[in-house]
């Protein structure tokens, strides 16, 4: 006898909200690299906005459709690599541009080695190790508080509260999505649409501290 798999119905509006911020993000993106008037702010620019519609897009094209048993788990792993990605893609920018040249040097190599390692545990398989990468994630989303003084210097305090917002943001959601709470509406918002949510909130805070910098 062939045992089916049952599935739970997704809700409603699952990954919609990355749908259309990847939509928004390629312009905005533009306009970000646009604004820059030096080789670093056009490099630092650039890489936020591609790893900021990777995540985007990847995140809406997981979840709006329905996969395979098999492209599911690949588009799961890549969703999830995504992460990474975004993490190191947003303290680039700020690295080239806050920092001076030996921490930015030094942020910006361990911080897209960090990335690395994260991708190469989702694309062997270990996704299931949920604690592991969350762990991973929130290490490397703080890893620039080891810079925190050099973030003083080069920052003004409204650049650092968005800095700090964006990362409260990520962080808490990460929680949250952990906890899967809360339920809200499961149906067609719940606990993962949250998530999301935040993601966008946080993504929107450091594209305005990144666009203040690049301005600079």
């Amino acid at each position: 006898m062939q045992v089916q798999e049952v599935r739970t119905p997704r809700p409603r509006l699952r990954g919609r909200l990355h749908q259309i911020a990847f939509v928004v993000s390629i312009p905005a993106g533009i306009a970000l690299v646009a604004a820059g008037h030096r080789a670093a702010a056009y490099v630092g620019a650039a890489i936020f906005a591609v790893s900021l519609s990777a995540v985007y897009g990847t995140s809406a094209a997981y979840h709006v459709r329905s996969w395979s048993p098999r492209a599911e788990r690949v588009m799961k792993r890549l969703d999830h690599s995504m992460i990474y990605v975004l993490i190191a893609g947003s303290y680039t920018p700020i690295a080239l541009l806050a920092l001076r040249p030996a921490w930015s040097v030094t942020m910006v190599s361990v911080g897209w080695a960090g990335a690395a390692v994260g991708v190469l545990l989702m694309v062997t398989g270990l996704d299931h190790l949920h604690r592991v990468g969350l762990a991973l994630y929130l290490t490397l989303g703080w890893l620039p508080i080891v810079a925190a003084h050099e973030l003083v210097r080069g920052l003004t305090n409204g650049q650092l509260a968005l800095l700090l917002a964006g990362g409260v943001a990520y962080t808490a959601g990460s929680i949250m999505l952990a906890a899967k709470w809360p339920r809200l509406r499961p149906a067609t918002f719940g606990y993962h649409e949250f998530w999301h949510a935040m993601v966008v909130g946080a993504g929107a805070c450091h594209y305005a501290l990144i666009l203040l910098l690049v301005r600079a």
